[in-house]
């Protein structure tokens, strides 16, 4: 029939093509290299949080000392050298995909430069002992490394920076969370939106690289461990489900709407002040975390996935009733979270938010006397994370690849959604908000520099 493709003519041009091969080759080793970077920033985050925690144990007053003092100094350091690198990432990344983004402008927010920088101010932070993650930051870092593959492509590559830095981006949430579909969905739902059949391929195989990379790594096991809830029915988890789903969105919105004030200031003193004196102000936000570190035993900072798996552990055990305090660490590791952003230091908020949502799931399951805890820790993990992020099939897909919890699906399902649901009548959505912050600031001269530091860069 006419118009049929030819086996035999397509297979010619496909192999007698070597520059395009070369491409491929190209796209394949940066991916392999976002991968690796990924890995390193694990480790070297990793490592960070374990001498915070080592000093912390060594000494218990020494936060007090080293928490402010080392936040005021990463801080004045990424405004003198790399003001692109404050922030989670997820914005940085959405403003450079922005068609409005002059194509001059994408290295303020994403280049290989600035992946290097971040890898090492989120470690910072982290060495700080403040509460953030690394998730986040590694959609920047992988974008980053994946953008830099374009001064090896040929023009006639056809793979356009939009592509690379998408491909990079998924790259990075799917090789921090070793969730290969959550990657997927969170470039559709959040990244790109819309995506051609060729930029589907691209981001497939850099998923797939770099996932691999990081399982070669760390093993298959996801940066929380595998968290296998018990299998219950949909009506079981109804009614505990629902007020897990109200109470993640009703704090989530709260969250990420006090994140924007953080972004954009308000006209008070407290903000003015901030302004001013930034330096000075994160070394007090700093000061603020490490109280709450000494109260909390160290528990509240860092990700806080080591007291995820001590909620599951005694959820499992049937020891939650018993040991549990409840809202003591959830109420801790929200404001830890809040002013850990405050400070103006890079962290993502994934890794804090899953943290506090299995809080939320652990105290309902404890306030209600429920059998099922680890559902409720699963459940509260979603709906935290739909909350603050407001976006719910991405949420849903981390955490039921994360749990293996395919038999909590619906309930997964529903817990996003209406969490989700809960947020968007407290706040804007995080991400694309700050992305359209980012867009209006470049269009803005820049005001006189600050008492104690450089000007508070728009890529914040």
């Amino acid at each position: 029939m006419k118009g049929e493709p030819d086996f035999l003519e397509n297979l010619r041009t496909e192999m007698g093509d070597v520059r395009q091969w070369l491409d491929r080759v190209v796209v394949i080793a940066y991916a392999v290299l976002a991968g690796l970077a990924i890995v390193c920033f694990t480790l070297l985050a990793d490592a960070a949080f374990g001498f915070y925690q080592s000093l912390r144990s060594a000494a218990w007053w020494a936060p007090l000392l080293w928490t402010p003092l080392l936040t005021a100094g990463v801080v004045w350091t990424i405004r003198r050298w790399a003001p692109g690198t404050a922030g989670s990432g997820v914005p940085q990344l959405l403003t450079a995909l922005a068609p409005e983004t002059p194509v001059q402008a994408r290295s303020r927010f994403i280049s290989l430069k600035l992946s290097m920088a971040k890898i090492l101010a989120v470690s910072g932070g982290l060495l700080a002992g403040l509460s953030i993650g690394r998730q986040g930051p590694s959609v920047q870092v992988a974008a980053g490394v994946m953008l830099h593959a374009r001064r090896w492509l040929s023009p006639r590559s056809g793979i356009s920076d939009r592509e690379l830095m998408v491909a990079g981006g998924a790259a990075g949430i799917a090789a921090a969370f070793n969730t290969p579909l959550g990657g997927i969905v969170f470039a559709i739902e959040e990244l790109s939106r819309r995506l051609q059949e060729r930029s589907s391929g691209l981001m497939l195989a850099a998923i797939v690289v770099a996932g691999l990379v990081a399982v070669s790594a760390f093993g298959n096991l996801s940066y929380f461990g595998r968290v296998r809830a018990e299998a219950v029915s949909w009506w079981s988890l109804l009614a505990p489900g629902a007020v897990v789903a109200l109470a993640c969105g009703l704090l989530g919105g709260l969250l990420s709407r006090l994140m924007l004030a953080s972004f954009t200031g308000l006209p008070d003193r407290f903000c003015a002040y901030r302004r001013k004196r930034p330096v000075t102000f994160a070394a007090l936000c700093g000061f603020a975390v490490a109280v709450i570190a000494v109260v909390s035993d160290g528990a509240a900072v860092g990700v806080g996935h080591q007291h995820t798996h001590t909620l599951l552990d005694q959820a499992a055990a049937g020891a939650t009733a018993e040991n549990h305090q409840p809202l003591v660490f959830t109420g801790l590791k929200f404001i830890a979270s809040w002013l850990s952003a405050w400070t103006g230091i890079p962290g993502g908020i994934f890794g804090p938010s899953l943290s506090i949502g299995a809080g939320v799931g652990a105290d309902v399951a404890w306030l209600l006397n429920s059998p099922y805890g680890a559902a409720l820790i699963a459940l509260g993990m979603c709906g935290f994370l739909a909350a603050v992020t407001q976006t719910p099939i991405t949420a849903m897909i981390i955490v039921m690849e994360m749990t293996d919890g395919h038999s909590m699906v619906l309930s997964l399902m529903a817990c996003a959604l209406l969490a989700s649901l809960v947020s968007r009548m407290i706040s804007r959505p995080l991400y694309s908000t700050m992305s359209s912050l980012m867009m209006r600031s470049m269009q803005r001269p820049q005001p006189p520099a600050p008492a104690d530091g450089p000007t508070e860069s728009a890529t914040r």
